[in-house]
């Protein structure tokens, strides 16, 4: 059974960082989840936005642990994804 796009793209991350990397508009970076492959996020991205993709890098982040005073208490993990578009296509998250 396929998963619905929507629930393995959750947002696009919009840092300095990644704002540079997307200016030309053939790279896009979001946040995925954390049991998402590679190819379902490839999937994901070309059903939402309707373009082709020709690679997706991951990254998996995990939680650190944090503490307030005797409490503790631990960040949730998280996974970027890096995909890259083929020639022709282009990905502009600021449309209006």
């Amino acid at each position: 059974m396929q998963r619905d796009p929507h629930t393995i793209l959750l947002r696009p991350i919009l840092s300095e960082k990644t704002v540079t990397l997307c200016e030309d508009g053939t790279r896009a970076v979001f946040e995925v989840a954390v049991d998402a492959n590679k190819v379902e996020v490839a999937k994901a991205v070309e059903t939402v936005f309707e373009v082709k993709v020709a690679r997706v890098n991951t990254q998996r982040v995990p939680g650190k642990v944090k503490r307030m005073g005797k409490f503790s208490g631990r960040r949730r993990e998280r996974k970027r994804a890096v995909v890259t578009l083929r020639p022709g296509h282009t990905l502009n998250l600021f449309e209006s």
